[in-house]
């Protein structure tokens, strides 16, 4: 009489696993459609609570069920030890062993469902909160966005102004430095030829001739050509 009970709990156990399995199957395939069907965030990845409702349900059915097959064995376990036939007990201790490992199977399968159907519940709740506060910044911030990209784009323009000046900064004072040489090296050389002109006084008497002449020269050029000038404008209007 208790194995008969004990088989028929298992079948039940074993429907309910069956479907219990498929209900956690369905839940992640609807998941994974509604994430396909619906890119613009805007629909609930969840379908209500129905098959919240309906996920503890059976959990709550599949635990009354292993708790009434675990009575069942504890009951064949006192039976088995009690028995007045020695020569039935290994066969007694045969079948309880096997009781005990379907259910010991059953309670590690229903365990293991429900662990990834919690897991898969909790990582949509979290990612439908993290959607739905990306939806509310998107359209609750978009002017802001627009400001905030145009400030940083004005930023990059300063930012690219003030290496250009930066730059044009360089050349100059590269520039300065090389005309505080060239001015340094004008010096130099004027100093040279101030010190060679009080050496030889001869050479720069001399010049000062040279230039004295090419000034007689020029007047005296100069006024030849006046005259010329002007006898050819007597000429032309006489």
């Amino acid at each position: 009489d208790l194995r008969k009970q004990a088989r028929q709990l298992e079948n039940e156990l074993d429907l309910k696993l069956v479907s219990f399995s498929k209900l956690c199957t369905s839940y992640s395939g609807a998941r994974d459609g509604r994430r396909d069907r619906y890119s613009s965030d805007t629909t609930p990845l969840l379908n209500g609570s129905s098959q919240d409702r309906m996920f503890e349900t059976m959990a709550v059915e599949i635990e009354q069920l292993l708790g009434k097959l675990t009575g069942i064995n504890d009951k064949m376990a006192e039976y088995t030890n009690s028995a007045g036939v020695p020569s039935l007990n290994a066969a007694l201790m045969h079948t309880l062993q096997r009781h005990r490992d379907i259910l010991q199977d059953y309670t590690h399968e229903f365990h293991k469902t429900k662990a990834n159907f919690l897991a898969i519940r909790e990582r949509e709740n979290l990612l439908g909160s993290v959607r739905k506060d990306i939806e509310s910044y998107k359209s609750g911030s978009g002017v802001n966005n627009r400001r905030t990209e145009l400030f940083l784009k004005e930023h990059e323009h300063l930012r690219n102004s003030d290496r250009l000046i930066e730059e044009t900064i360089s050349i100059a004072m590269a520039t300065k430095e090389n005309m505080t040489s060239q001015r340094g090296m004008l010096k130099s050389i004027q100093s040279k030829m101030n010190t060679l002109a009080n050496r030889f006084p001869a050479v720069n008497s001399l010049i000062q001739r040279i230039n004295l002449r090419k000034r007689r020269d020029s007047l005296i050029l100069g006024g030849v050509i006046g005259v010329c000038t002007i006898l050819l404008l007597l000429y032309a209007f006489h």
